[in-house]
């Protein structure tokens, strides 16, 4: 594959990553949602602080440790772009607070994104570290 231009078999290797990315999302919310009665949906919360934890050590391999970028693409934006979901915890978000769960959707929406940024960093700086 050449480094200066993604290539059909990269965009395609990105894509399968993407599909088992999002697999693997479905099964661990599915796996979390089925053990709790309360409405925090701490299955997603746990994807995307994991998934950026992944990011974190991805950019921080690619930073200091010269991680190829084609398999930063896979990895990164395939899988991890597939695992992770901004958009289903906003529409979580959303449903809390039209389901009377006012605290709990401020609590999701900040302490995820709280999470989630401190879970990069980590991985950023365990990198860095390393």
């Amino acid at each position: 594959m050449s480094s200066s231009s993604p290539t059909l078999g990269l965009a395609l290797v990105v894509a399968l990553a993407g599909g088992a990315g999002a697999v693997l999302r479905a099964l661990l919310i599915h796996h979390v949602s089925v053990r709790r009665s309360d409405p925090l949906p701490l299955g997603t919360m746990l994807v995307n602080a994991s998934g950026s934890l992944l990011l974190g050590i991805l950019t921080g391999l690619s930073i200091y440790h010269g991680l190829g970028s084609h398999l930063l693409a896979v990895v990164g934006v395939g899988l991890c772009g597939g695992y992770t979901t901004w958009s289903t915890a906003s529409w979580e978000t959303i449903h809390l607070l039209h389901t009377d769960h006012r605290t709990e959707a401020v609590v999701y929406t900040v302490g995820g994104l709280v999470l989630c940024l401190g879970a990069a960093a980590a991985g950023l700086g365990l990198m860095a570290l390393a």
